[in-house]
């Protein structure tokens, strides 16, 4: 595939349908920059936690929210998620960070503040974006916009074992309902609810593996940029 062309590809979907590790495969198999959204806001939800701030309370994060300084860096083909000088690109990854995240997102000047840096990083260059609003409000005019899903027991079978393969104690009716909770956050907040964009391709990746889901995302993006040339 050219990639001369600046193209972008926004991947949204709920929690747990593979939006991070797929965006990963698919930006390398097209070599371009891969922008995981919702590492940013676990770092928010990072600096808040050791800030002793109650992520629940909105009002405190956004009071609090000119402190962060969060820096995004490839490295080595690599994210690199930064608080300051920090880099926490592995301590965001536990479930409280991801709890955290959920909860400060739902912010109207968290989600400001963000999504000024990612439209800020993903200018003028051929970049993937995945989160939750990729496609509605950090790029709304990307070249590809995908909504991954997968049934909800499917994801949360997949949370469970990545969850029990890095050795964590944990009960699959427990994570069960954790997406489920996670859902109806990410799908009914007043700020940049989930939704599926309207130029959006649906993926479902239930039945699908992850190659599988790669080469379709690929393949999509092949025909695309053939139609605009």
């Amino acid at each position: 595939m050219n990639n001369e062309k600046v193209f972008s590809i926004a991947i949204d979907g709920p929690c747990g349908a593979g939006k991070s590790s797929v965006s990963d495969d698919v930006a390398a198999k097209l070599n371009v920059m891969h922008l995981d959204t919702g590492a940013m806001y676990r770092a928010v939800g990072l600096y808040m936690l050791r800030n002793g701030v109650d992520v629940k309370d909105l009002s405190a994060v956004e009071a609090r929210m000119d402190e962060v300084k969060i820096d995004v860096r490839y490295e080595m083909g690599e994210q690199k998620t930064y608080l300051g000088s920090e880099d926490v690109s592995k301590l965001i990854r536990t479930q409280e960070a991801g709890d955290a995240a959920s909860a400060v997102s739902k912010g109207a000047y968290v989600r400001k503040k963000m999504v000024e840096l990612q439209q800020l990083l993903s200018k003028g260059v051929s970049m993937l974006v995945d989160g939750r609003d990729a496609g509605t409000c950090i790029l709304p005019d990307a070249t590809l916009k995908i909504y991954l899903t997968a049934d909800v027991r499917e994801r949360a079978r997949r949370r469970y074992d990545e969850r029990i393969g890095k050795g964590e104690t944990c009960n699959y009716d427990d994570v069960l309902n954790e997406c489920i909770e996670r859902d109806k956050n990410d799908m009914t907040r007043a700020v940049s609810p989930l939704v599926q964009a309207e130029d959006a391709v649906v993926v479902d990746s239930t039945h699908m593996t992850q190659s599988e889901v790669v080469d379709k995302i690929v393949a999509l993006l092949s025909e695309r940029l053939e139609a605009m040339a």
